[in-house]
């Protein structure tokens, strides 16, 4: 199966490039980003070696769906959707954190409350809890948005203090996450799924605060299945999930968490497919639409035309 492992374009107006863990973005005339979502793969902040098909069509397609049915709440970068796997958008100031939030305690936050810290980007839990368990309320857990390495956690009163985002703003930024995170619950309601938590990022221009990224996608959120989630808690059972955890959980079951020294293991054709599948399977869900497959026999052309004929249109 053909995927987008890297690109290379050179396009009319262009002024720099970036080739992020997932994204490779184009500026163009240094007021839009055409952003190609590869099929690159990441894990504990490290890439993977091999691209999964069609992974970067999932999170496009998914945040393109979910970017537009969050519009009223707040305006987001989007211009257009040339491709399967590009958007094109304009240009913010990104924020230097990102906005999670969480309705239960399940994933980084829960290996930090198990490890004994009860408190997380300085939000305490109440004692008792069991992972994948309901939280009270929502809470944000914020993170720094690092331009190399791993991203940190960091609590609303350590970014104010530091000034990395103005009281204002991050008001502002703690209300849309909060909103953004009721509408997604209220979706992934429907799809009989459970929103566990998710991240959102922000940016300005303007003077005005766009949602940029991608939202509510497997890559970006974690979701539980609704149906049997009451039964699996009180039984001290797994939840079933769609998320990347399962991909989380085979390199830490195969030794790896992207620690000095440990080797990712082998990605065998047979894992790629799987993984492949998984996010199909992730995409038909979560959207409650089946997934098309976009041609492949020569994405890279495919990819360019669409961008290039996008751009002239501005």
């Amino acid at each position: 199966m053909d995927a987008i492992k890297e690109t290379n374009f050179n396009f009319d107006g262009q002024t720099a490039f970036y080739k992020g863990k997932v994204r490779d973005v184009y500026t163009i005339k240094d007021k839009y980003l055409a952003m190609v979502v590869t099929d690159r793969i990441s894990a504990f902040d490290v890439v993977l070696p091999e691209p999964i098909p069609f992974k970067g069509q999932v999170l496009n397609q998914i945040a393109a769906k979910f970017l537009k049915a969050t519009e009223d709440i707040v305006p987001n970068w989007v211009i257009s959707v040339p491709d399967p796997s590009v958007t094109i958008g304009r240009i913010c100031e990104p924020f230097k954190v990102e906005m999670v939030i969480r309705g239960y305690l399940a994933g980084h936050a829960w290996r930090e409350y198990s490890a004994g810290r009860k408190e997380v980007c300085g939000v305490a839990l109440p004692d008792g809890l069991k992972e994948n368990d309901k939280l009270p309320q929502p809470i944000i857990t914020p993170t720094t948005k690092a331009s190399v390495g791993h991203d940190e956690d960091i609590s609303k009163e350590q970014i104010l203090a530091r000034g990395i985002v103005s009281a204002e703003d991050y008001e502002k930024l703690e209300a849309y996450t909060q909103a953004l995170y009721a509408r997604g619950t209220e979706i992934a309601a429907e799809q009989g799924l459970i929103l566990v938590d998710t991240k959102y990022e922000f940016g300005k221009a303007d003077g005005t605060i766009y949602l940029i990224d991608e939202i509510h996608t497997p890559d970006s959120s974690r979701y539980f299945y609704s149906e049997g989630y009451e039964d699996r808690q009180k039984n001290n059972e797994p939840q079933k999930q769609l998320s990347k955890e399962f991909v989380r959980k085979w390199l830490i079951e195969n030794g790896f968490q992207g620690k000095e020294g440990q080797a990712v293991p082998e990605m065998t054709e047979e894992k790629i497919r799987s993984i492949s599948d998984r996010y199909i399977e992730l995409y038909e869900k979560i959207t409650g639409e089946p997934f098309v497959r976009s041609a492949s026999d020569d994405i890279l052309k495919r990819v360019e035309a669409n961008v290039k004929q996008a751009l002239a249109a501005l």
